[in-house]
């Protein structure tokens, strides 16, 4: 989900290729847009990439550097590493119905899901070899979805009745076919649902284009947004029929109008602020969206701040 293709893995991968959940924030009512600080000071050396937000104002991080996995009270600010990771990349991920946060491994080429509440990786599935890049996660109603930036293909994670997890030999790996290329650099990069669920969007990083998939043969589309390419294209987000994305270089959030299959989209708006610092991902609470800063163009240290960005939708 970052621009991997101005930055081939970057700074960030070249160095490194519990706070419950109070029940109290979680049941209560979103306070007033004010009561959420901004930005949301994250771990120093962290080199965040992927962030997720479920029914609760609570938001999740991930690390490339070794995969730990922070968390954040989005009403205090305050959070901590509430899951250690294994040594490899957290890219993109999304928490599930159920309260399970799926991870997408990045260089790992691979796939984790743990829980919020505990940290414990409660199953964790390989995708493929090098060369890979696992980057982000959309979770539907009957699978998980993974994307990879170095090949042209989803891994499907199907689950089953009641949120069953399923065993690795049920991974399945989709080509792409029909408008989709594969071209030098970064690939599919962000993933989400179309407005009526039916099918899945992707986008294109080292192309800027945005295809819709067919979760069934894999066969995609070009969606129409009017000529608009997306420069830098990473995190995608859809709510309702408005359609987020986030490019990352020019350090702003195309917002478009998205038809209910997800063929075609009219531009609206484009979101931006002076604390952004390369977004990367995207996730929504209330009316706020969240935008982590991976700061790809700053030399990462142990000692190089990180922060997250909430701004109006």
């Amino acid at each position: 989900m970052f621009r991997r293709s101005r930055i081939i893995l970057g700074a960030a991968l070249t160095a490194a290729l519990a706070l419950t959940t109070p029940a109290a924030v979680a049941s209560a009512a979103p306070p007033p847009d004010g009561a959420f600080p901004s930005p949301i000071v994250l771990p120093d050396g962290f080199q965040p990439e992927g962030i997720a937000i479920g029914s609760a104002p609570v938001a999740y991080f991930g690390s490339l550097v070794d995969g730990d996995l922070y968390r954040v009270d989005l009403v205090s600010g305050e959070g901590e590493v509430f899951s250690q990771g294994p040594g490899t990349n957290s890219v993109g991920m999304k928490v599930d119905s159920r309260g399970r946060l799926w991870v997408a491994g990045g260089g790992g080429g691979d796939g984790r899901v743990v829980d919020t509440r505990s940290g414990d990786v409660l199953a964790n599935y390989s995708f493929a070899s090098a060369p890979t890049f696992v980057n982000d996660v959309v979770v539907t109603k009957d699978a998980a979805w993974f994307t990879d930036s170095f090949n042209p293909v989803l891994y499907k994670v199907p689950i089953g009745a009641n949120g069953a997890l399923a065993d690795q030999n049920a991974v399945e790996t989709i080509p792409l076919t029909g408008d989709y290329v594969q071209e030098q650099g970064f690939n599919a990069n962000g993933i989400a649902q179309t407005p009526d669920r039916a099918a899945l969007l992707i986008v294109q990083t080292a192309t800027g284009s945005v295809f819709r998939v067919d979760p069934a043969t894999g066969a995609t589309t070009t969606v129409d947004l009017g000529g608009y390419s997306l420069t830098g294209g990473d995190g995608l987000l859809v709510v309702g029929h408005t359609f987020y994305a986030v490019e990352n270089g020019l350090n702003q959030v195309a917002v478009f109008d998205l038809d209910r299959d997800g063929t075609a989209g009219t531009l609206v708006k484009t979101i931006t602020n002076g604390a952004f610092d390369v977004p990367t991902t995207i996730a929504a609470f209330g009316n706020r969206l969240y935008l982590t800063n991976a700061r790809f163009t700053t030399p990462p240290t142990p000692d190089t701040e990180y922060t997250a960005v909430g701004v109006r939708r």
